[in-house]
């Protein structure tokens, strides 16, 4: 695991803080960095049934959708937190219920066919038999737009609390629509003094399809939520939106993750073939991530299945054709290039030329390492964040523990913080940095005697590309 999502459309503060600080331990257990992303609620429709008790569902049945929510769901009612979807919806259209969404696993979650309104009340047909089970149910209708703010109070209170108390390095803006809601998000986070923190849209309905290229502008990353997507869209295009929503990520050097790719893995140790070959095509396809949801949530085989598509990931990637990439970045960006695109660019062909095993590149942002990555070398990037001395008029800081772990977000870097008195050490800062970084590459099996490794670097306005040869003692 390179990011560990909190998602707060589920529980409270005090259990996610639990969780952080069990993660806290964990990663100085193994010595490895590990990022933390809070994702937003939005304006999902939930369920809520109190209980906990199953609620079961019979197809052809009549079940009512209404808005008092102190109701106790059951099969003949379900009560939802949204007292504008009986205005919102007509008859004909599609309503999802359950914890699954609708992901194929029928046995979990629910569709129905709104017949009628009355009033605050929605009067459906049921289309399969399911069972509800949980505590929290998600209710979503097909590419209808629901009037609520992208970012809700109950996320404003999270984020100001919660993710500002903790620092953390990415805030999943969920149901993103309009370029608007990332710029709120970002203006809102900057006002919580979390400068640092990144961005990832999570697009997961027509609406924010139909707006990907200005919120992709605007964001650090994309979440394609292929649950929801699943459902606005027609199962024969979800395929051909997010080929596209990934292409247009890579050409602008800017992550894609995408999600739902072992639900089957929830109750089973084996993910499906059609499974193991929709995470290897994304790979190929060039997405950076996988989110792993109900299958790490609720699942059964939570290290297996992260065990797994790990596995399926490295596969994909020993056979990816990155020279294509490389190229249709390359026509994408065109001439003239940028300084920096061009010193990055130049990396990249340079490790190809002389077959180095690595790329070093040193950064104090994260950008050096990002645009290195956007080419899509074929082999690893060590990437040495060199800490950054910072004042707020009221106290000095070194920044860069966020930056390195904000890289885990990007394909193919490994991100190594170096220490304070490397940031401090002057001309040596380099040498003693590329010395840790081919360190780490040989404890990682990476490197061995006689092999060439690209070193980028800053010096004053210049970037520097050369290359270092293993055998040179002084690097040994």
């Amino acid at each position: 695991m390179s990011v560990a999502r909190f998602d707060f459309s589920w529980l409270d503060d005090n259990y996610h803080q639990e969780t952080l600080e069990n993660l806290r331990v964990a990663v100085k257990n193994v010595k490895r960095l590990c990022a933390v992303m809070l994702d937003t609620m939005g304006p999902a429709l939930q369920v809520h049934n109190k209980s906990g008790n199953p609620i079961e569902l019979m197809a052809d049945n009549h079940v009512t959708i209404t808005t008092d929510v102190t109701r106790e769901p059951s099969a003949e009612v379900l009560p939802v937190n949204y007292s504008g979807l009986a205005k919102a919806v007509k008859k004909g259209d599609t309503i999802f219920v359950g914890q699954y969404l609708f992901t194929g696993i029928e046995a979990t979650s629910v569709w129905m066919e709104v017949l009628e309104t009355s009033g605050p009340d929605i009067k459906c047909l049921v289309k399969n038999t399911a069972t509800l089970v949980g505590f929290i149910f998600t209710m979503h209708v097909a590419q209808v737009h629901i009037d609520l703010p992208t970012l809700t109070d109950v996320d404003k209170q999270a984020i100001s609390t919660w993710g500002s108390r903790n620092k953390v390095d990415f805030i999943s803006l969920s149901y993103t629509r309009h370029v608007e809601d990332v710029r709120e998000l970002r203006a809102f986070i900057k006002a919580h003094n979390l400068h640092e923190t990144q961005i990832f849209a999570k697009v997961e309905t027509v609406e924010g399809l139909r707006h990907f290229d200005d919120i992709l502008q605007e964001a650090d990353g994309i979440i394609l939520s292929r649950g929801n997507l699943g459902i606005d869209l027609p199962p024969e295009k979800v395929f051909l939106f997010q080929k596209s929503a990934i292409y247009k990520c890579n050409m602008v050097g800017k992550p894609a993750i995408i999600t739902r790719v072992v639900d089957s893995m929830t109750a089973n140790l084996r993910p499906t073939r059609a499974e193991a070959t929709d995470v290897a095509n994304a790979v190929l396809d060039g997405t950076d991530g996988i989110l792993l949801g109900p299958e790490t949530l609720r699942g059964l085989y939570p290290i297996e299945a992260i065990k797994i598509v790990g596995s399926i990931c490295a596969e994909a990637e020993l056979v990816c054709n990155q020279s294509l990439h490389f190229k249709r970045i390359n026509k994408h960006v065109g001439e003239p290039m940028s300084h920096a695109e061009s010193v990055a660019s130049s990396a990249v062909r340079a490790a190809v030329k002389v077959k180095a095993a690595m790329i070093v590149v040193f950064t104090s942002s994260g950008r050096a390492a990002r645009l290195i990555a956007k080419y899509r070398p074929s082999v690893p990037v060590f990437a040495v964040v060199i800490p950054r001395l910072r004042t707020d008029s009221l106290k000095w800081t070194f920044t860069g523990a966020s930056q390195a772990r904000q890289l885990l977000g990007v394909r193919g870097v490994y991100p190594i913080l170096a220490s304070p008195n490397v940031a401090t050490s002057g001309g040596s800062s380099e040498e003693s940095g590329l010395k840790i970084a081919l360190n780490h590459g040989k404890s990682m099996g990476l490197l061995k005697p006689n092999d060439q490794v690209v070193v980028f670097q800053k010096v004053g306005d210049s970037s520097v590309v050369k290359i270092v040869a293993l055998q040179d003692q002084r690097y040994i």
